[in-house]
């Protein structure tokens, strides 16, 4: 009987210190995305207008190209994984040349990442899903959230520099 009674103990243990790391990791997902979307629109508002099309060479993406595929993968991600729901940025978003209107989209696409993540369940951290890369979990998932907008953004503090604008100094999470 000693052995199951420190079995048990070992187990809700384990199971509590867990639970905490996962909503540890959850409190820290959100406020990650939540400095990246200020520090993304600061990128964002730096590049003058007139040089959202800009590309450093015909095969990228021009700057404002790359915010919309940021914010539509923000939101493809988030609401195929996150919570089941409609990505909040559209086709015909994707084909916006605007600033202010690329600017809202992108803040409308952080804001839903946000708010899935907030909701998320720590608990479902470990589950698996169907990616088309392979499976993944929803852990995973939240990584690739921050590694594919960080990569964009890295680009994206090149393009500043090329064109002459200071890029905003880094933000540390």
């Amino acid at each position: 009987m000693r052995i199951y009674m420190l079995s048990f103990l070992f187990i809700m243990t384990f199971t509590a210190a867990a639970q905490r790391t996962d909503s540890l990791f959850m409190a820290a997902a959100v406020s990650r995305l939540t400095h990246a979307r200020e520090y993304t629109l600061q990128v964002a508002d730096l590049m003058p207008a007139d040089k959202y099309g800009f590309k450093p060479s015909p095969e990228e993406m021009a700057f404002g190209e790359q915010l919309l595929h940021l914010a539509s993968n923000l939101g493809w991600l988030s609401s195929g994984y996150l919570q089941k729901g409609i990505n909040p940025v559209s086709k015909e978003d994707a084909r916006l040349t605007e600033k202010a209107a690329i600017r809202a989209v992108l803040e409308k696409a952080y804001d839903y990442a946000i708010e899935a993540c907030s909701r998320f369940n720590p608990g479902d951290l470990g589950a698996s899903v169907k990616f088309f890369a392979g499976p993944m979990n929803n852990l995973q998932i939240i990584n690739l959230i921050n590694d594919h907008q960080t990569h964009h953004r890295g680009q994206m503090m090149v393009y500043l520099r090329l064109n002459g604008v200071i890029p905003p100094k880094y933000v540390g999470w």
